[in-house]
């Protein structure tokens, strides 16, 4: 069997089984795709077939192709990863830190021990979090009626942090935070940043943070799954008139346009059409541990409806680059050791092992995060791609 047929066969599988309604997943190397295919359908109410063009919620995947805008402006050097990023952005001059709540429910604030800069925000070690990853948070914004990020309010931004910048790994806004960096320092919106930067210039043509009524046709229906296995539609969607564009998490698009981001990093920072979008060693400077000794890359959730716990890698040691999720080890699928990686809410997928020369993406719209069937049949499509390279070797 092929390795068309036997991944074909494993997205079927998923969605005969229940597991998702609809699958997309497409593999690539540095000259172009090496494996594409989709099974099931847009949504369970739905006759239209999944497609490679079909429209996904990118969700925090979002938050590498905002990491790949701010690393533009370091080469030029425009943006300081070192540097204080209050001196640009005063809403951040004097962040403070949540250490509790008192007895009537106030929330014990203190003033951070030092500046945060883009490197904290590009790595995640700024001290924000997330309201579904950690409930010290979730009461904060529940006490403060702070809007839900998906509403791209402005005021949704303005929360302490948990810890103490460059001292801990904490899931959270940070990458929105350097959108608003990215805006400041361009001139420009993060939307038409990254159109003129990075979309455009990489052939990424339906990624968007915004939809056309054409592009809102084409996407798939986002699902809760229920106790039981079904599935329930979601009205979901990003705010699409934003008081803030929402590096974190905001944008949308095909799973082609995924692939060729992962295909211009496999390059080096150059794209398909011969556009350079980044420096060779920009690129490997992304894929660097920039935590040191800090464990990164464990969820655990507080929002059941929203994401199940996650962890990656058990038992391999991980980090974080900016900003993608690394493996320090290689991982039983056949992932080399500091692959870059990350994830969405929705579950879609994607890894980038430059040692390798190949990366690809899987694509579904169902909540919980980090579906347990959904991920064994990420594993299943990576683990074939690595086997046939692996044949390719040997023959």
């Amino acid at each position: 069997m092929g390795v068309k047929e036997r991944i074909d066969g494993i997205l079927e599988q998923l969605v005969t089984s229940g597991g998702a309604p609809g699958v997309v997943a497409l593999a690539v190397n540095e000259r172009g795709p090496i494996y594409q295919g989709a099974a099931g359908a847009k949504g369970v109410d739905r006759d239209e077939p999944m497609t490679v063009d079909t429209m996904f919620w990118y969700a925090s995947m979002t938050k590498a192709l905002v990491a790949t805008g701010a690393m533009q402006l370091v080469e030029q050097g425009r943006m300081k990863l070192d540097s204080p990023v209050g001196a640009i952005l005063p809403d951040l001059a004097t962040p403070q830190v949540l250490e509790g709540f008192a007895a009537d429910g106030a929330p014990k604030l203190r003033a951070a021990k030092r500046p945060i800069t883009a490197r904290h925000l590009l790595t995640h070690t700024s001290g924000f979090g997330y309201n579904w990853a950690n409930a010290d948070i979730l009461r904060y914004l529940t006490a403060n009626d702070l809007p839900d990020l998906i509403l791209c309010k402005r005021r949704s931004l303005y929360q302490p942090l948990l810890a103490d910048p460059g001292e801990r790994w904490e899931y959270g806004i940070s990458i929105d935070w350097i959108g608003q960096l990215i805006e400041a320092i361009s001139g420009q919106s993060l939307r038409d940043y990254l159109k003129e930067h990075l979309f455009e210039p990489a052939g990424m043509n339906d990624t968007d943070f915004v939809q056309t009524d054409a592009q809102r046709r084409r996407r798939a229906t986002v699902h809760e799954k229920q106790a039981d296995g079904s599935f329930v539609r979601i009205e979901h969607e990003v705010a699409q008139k934003p008081e803030f564009f929402m590096g974190g998490g905001g944008c949308c698009g095909a799973p082609a346009d995924y692939a060729a981001y992962i295909q211009m990093m496999l390059a080096g920072g150059q794209a398909s059409s011969g556009a350079r979008v980044l420096k060779p060693e920009t690129v490997a400077m992304m894929a660097d541990n920039g935590i040191g000794e800090l464990s990164a890359g464990v969820l655990k959730s507080v929002m059941p409806n929203l994401s199940h716990d996650a962890d990656f890698f058990p038992g391999l040691r991980q980090a974080w680059g900016m900003s993608f999720h690394l493996n320090l080890e290689p991982t039983p699928e056949g992932r080399s050791a500091g692959s870059m990686s990350w994830a969405g809410l929705a579950n879609t997928y994607f890894w980038i092992d430059p040692s390798a020369h190949v990366g690809g993406v899987l694509f579904a719209q169902v909540l919980p995060f980090a579906d347990p069937a959904i991920l064994a049949t990420y594993r299943a499509f990576e683990r074939a791609i690595y086997d046939d390279l692996a044949s390719a070797t040997v023959a």
